[in-house]
């Protein structure tokens, strides 16, 4: 091997390590964009909720529902969340409200909530 091309390897070796390094990162990091957020102070904020945006140290969870089931309290005023039905498609995904496929999903079997889905053999989505 020539002398010159050796710094050229040493270099493309370097840059798929760090690229590999990178996706591991990326791939072990937070969502960048949860539904729910139960701040510090144990209070969940769905994206309807003023203080969604402002909540910067959060627990993030997938929907209001499991977010109070986590032992937080909605916020001052607040409704509490819809009893939309969580929705076990027939390939045994559990759908709740905040799954982009819940709207289309229509041969299901309901549950109460995501647990129970879970438990009867279902599969959160991914």
């Amino acid at each position: 091997m020539s002398k010159k091309l050796l710094p050229f390897f040493a270099a493309c070796a370097l840059g798929v390590s760090l690229t590999a390094s990178l996706a591991a990162d990326k791939k072990d990091a937070p969502a960048a964009d949860p539904v729910v957020k139960k701040s510090d102070s144990g209070i969940c904020h769905d994206k309807s909720s003023p203080s969604f945006g402002n909540t910067k140290k959060f627990t993030a969870f997938a929907s209001l529902d499991e977010c109070v089931k986590s032992g937080g309290k909605l916020p001052a005023g607040a409704a509490a969340p819809a009893a939309d039905p969580v929705k076990k498609s027939e390939s045994g995904i559990c759908h709740d409200k905040s799954s982009p496929h819940y709207e289309r999903t229509k041969k299901f079997t309901e549950f109460k909530t995501v647990d129970e889905c879970v438990k009867s053999g279902g599969k959160l989505p991914k």
